[in-house]
């Protein structure tokens, strides 16, 4: 179902997901790190696709539409239950902003240890998503997406990541996000403007 307020998005409910989705989803951060750190040999390599495959095999006769399966719609765990996001947990949701206790893994290092640059947009984006819903404006789609990085993003460090609404005029709502390591220092951050759908605007 969709009303005016969404554009053309169904209205997707958080849900508690199944026990064995959140082992899943932990396998599988720990599988994508691995993927882009592990060096084993030619046959090593051979059973683990063996096993991907299998994997694939299994899981493909349930393969549901957008907002069927429990991810992305699953509050209680990392990234709301989303491989595409990095792990996050929400620590305050407000109409004055979100806060959100973030930490990246080997699966997002660019180099030298550091998360890739190309990663804090699509973090920021979901922060400014995110605000939006906090602040009680209607879905909205990103107009643009600007990043300024201060300090390099380290791996594996708890960070937070906090978004708040700038100001808004009509259908378009200003937003801020900035990203600190636990001793404060600023390592990114990142303005935009999200403009409300219209009906049925997808």
């Amino acid at each position: 179902m969709t009303d005016s307020t969404r554009g053309g998005f169904p209205d997707l409910q958080p849900i508690t997901p199944p026990p064995g989705f959140g082992r899943f989803l932990a396998a599988m951060r720990r599988a994508q790190d691995l993927a882009v750190s592990a060096a084993p040999d030619d046959a090593t390599w051979d059973e683990a696709a063996d096993q991907v495959e299998r994997l694939v095999d299994l899981l493909t006769p349930f393969e549901a539409d957008e907002g069927v399966g429990p991810a992305s719609r699953a509050p209680s765990l990392p990234g709301m239950g989303s491989l595409l996001m990095p792990p996050f947990r929400v620590v305050e949701f407000t109409d004055a902003g979100v806060e959100l206790q973030v930490e990246f893994s080997r699966f997002s290092v660019g180099g030298n240890h550091a998360v890739h640059g190309g990663v804090l947009p699509l973090l920021f984006d979901s922060v400014f998503g995110m605000v939006i819903h906090a602040t009680g404006r209607p879905i909205s789609r990103t107009a643009f997406l600007h990043v300024d990085y201060r300090n390099v993003t380290p791996i594996d460090t708890v960070l937070t990541a906090r978004g708040w609404l700038r100001e808004a005029q009509d259908r378009k709502a200003f937003v801020n996000a900035e990203l600190r390591s636990p001793d404060g220092t600023l390592l990114a951050e990142a303005n935009g403007l999200m403009v409300r759908l219209l009906p049925g605007q997808p």
